[in-house]
């Protein structure tokens, strides 16, 4: 009759099996691991002890560390909505800083479990996060709230009055290579497609919209304004809006690429073609861009390495110190079929 009992599973390795095979203490071994910057041992056997490690391939007790140092190695971060294909490259970037520093990253969406900030109020609370990213849009309230936390957090990609805690974009730029972009092009009645008006993201690329406008001699007519959810349905009905007027534009500015989307099909349910009757450009590049129809002229933003600042400030600055910084290289145009002159 077969054997039925389950094999045994190999034994956990521990930090003494390594500081045995390496011929070290044991705390030479905790502090290898932890890399201390105050071990003093020779190089030699720094490396003799991390081959140790990978050959038996020890893992530190993850419960164990937080309890002797209080933290929990992990980070949080609280974005929209895991639909919007801009927060990919922003979690991408946190994700390697954390990595980087031996924490993990913890991400949800404020849209889809709806849980909110409240719940995540709670966590720090039980410290099982270190400090929060946050890359949605909480209320005054609710910042007071994390004031009153003492935990770190940062917000993301956003401002709100009177925070001092912040990493952002130079939107405006963005928006400025946007539009000079379309003006290079020989088009003058140039619509921009905004974002929420209640979005830091969204005021500050029509500010830079305006702006450029302004710099090329160009009237911002109201009626060239149309604002919308960063989605592609909300895309589609701002960019039916914009075609609705009197004079339609020859070239609209998208606030953002999923509303580019949207917008792109609205053209074409109308019976035009991009870029013949209308241009298009938006902000953020995406791999998607390139594989629509027609593929989309973009304005790259350094989205990754946003997601990669945030979390380092997050890590390295106290709970009440100021951060307002903004990332801005490399920012470019990335020119494809949806642009060109106008007819």
């Amino acid at each position: 009759m077969p054997d039925m009992r389950k094999p045994a599973r190999p034994a956990k390795v521990t930090l003494n099996d390594v500081a045995r095979l390496a011929g070290v203490d044991r705390s030479v071994v905790s502090r290898v691991v932890n890399d201390d910057p105050n071990l003093s041992v020779r190089p030699e056997t720094r490396t003799r002890v991390q081959h140790v490690i990978d050959k038996l391939g020890y893992r530190p007790n993850a419960a164990a560390r937080s309890l002797r140092t209080a933290r929990a190695y992990v980070y949080g971060l609280f974005i929209p909505d895991f639909a919007n294909p801009v927060y990919a490259e922003i979690i991408k970037g946190a994700e390697q800083a954390a990595g980087q520093l031996g924490y993990g990253l913890m991400t949800a969406s404020s849209n889809g479990v709806r849980i909110g900030l409240r719940h995540y109020l709670d966590l720090l609370g039980q410290g099982r996060v270190d400090g929060l990213l946050f890359a949605g849009e909480e209320s005054g309230h609710d910042l007071e709230q994390l004031r009153a936390s003492k935990v770190p957090w940062v917000l993301v990609n956003r401002r709100t009055e009177g925070s001092h805690r912040y990493v952002i974009l130079d939107d405006e730029r963005g928006s400025q290579l946007a539009v000079d972009h379309l003006v290079s092009l020989g088009h003058q009645r140039i619509a921009h497609l905004a974002g929420p008006e209640g979005a830091d993201t969204a005021r500050r690329r029509r500010a830079g919209y305006s702006a450029a406008m302004a710099a090329a001699g160009l009237d911002v007519d109201p009626g060239h304004i149309a604002h919308a959810d960063y989605t592609p349905a909300g895309g589609a009905a701002a960019m039916h809006e914009l075609l609705s007027i009197p004079h339609p534009p020859t070239a609209v500015f998208v606030a953002n690429v999923a509303s580019a989307v949207g917008a792109l099909h609205a053209v074409h349910a109308r019976g035009l073609s991009v870029p013949r009757d209308v241009s298009v450009i938006a902000v953020h590049d995406m791999a998607l861009a390139s594989h629509l129809v027609p593929s989309l002229t973009t304005v790259r933003m350094p989205l990754e390495e946003l997601g990669r600042r945030a979390l380092e400030l997050l890590a390295q600055r106290g709970p009440e110190e100021t951060i307002t910084e903004v990332v801005t290289d490399p920012v470019e145009v990335v020119v494809r079929e949806s642009t060109g002159p106008p007819r």
